[in-house]
């Protein structure tokens, strides 16, 4: 039976890199899920996507473990792990929609003028960056959560429901 991939992210350097400039080479050798050491190879390579403003795709690094047989894959810090654009693409469209642009203009700019984000897709990512706020903004994340029901009976909710505090 085939084991899952394991996805390896090359860290940005303290002193600051430039995106899109990465050691397409860097290959561990300890193996991250059974500990050994020394014991990845290389596997290869294989094209990507990472659609943003300077790539349509790239190349990333694999690697295989002898000892556990586990497929390790290095991405470069800016790549979103199972995602077609980029973190830095799919930040500039959730700060376009947070600045008040339509879904459809804040659509992330791109290498191919035909890729274009549907509208869905980002506001997916919107909501994943509302979910991932700290714990002390539960209060603003809760406000846009607010129960179906509301909408529907406003007095028959107030008797039954009870406001809680979140955890």
């Amino acid at each position: 039976m085939p084991s899952r991939p394991v996805i390896v992210v090359i860290p940005c350097p303290a002193d600051g890199c430039k995106r899109g400039e990465y050691d397409a080479e860097w290959l561990p050798r300890d193996c991250p899920c059974c500990g050994w050491i020394s014991v990845i190879i290389g596997h290869g390579r294989r094209f990507r996507q990472a659609h943003d403003d300077r790539h349509d795709s790239i190349w990333v690094r694999r690697g295989i473990c002898r000892h556990c047989g586990r497929t390790l894959t290095v991405l470069p810090w800016w790549c979103v792990p199972w995602g077609h654009y980029s973190l830095p693409a799919r930040e500039q469209a959730v700060a376009r929609f947070a600045g008040g642009k339509t879904l459809e203009q804040a659509a992330p700019d791109c290498r191919d003028p035909n890729r274009i984000a549907d509208p869905s897709t980002i506001r997916r990512w919107a909501w994943r960056r509302i979910a991932s706020l700290p714990w002390w903004l539960a209060a603003v994340r809760n406000f846009f959560c607010v129960p179906t029901i509301l909408a529907w009976d406003l007095r028959a909710a107030s008797r039954i429901l009870t406001m809680e505090p979140s955890p």
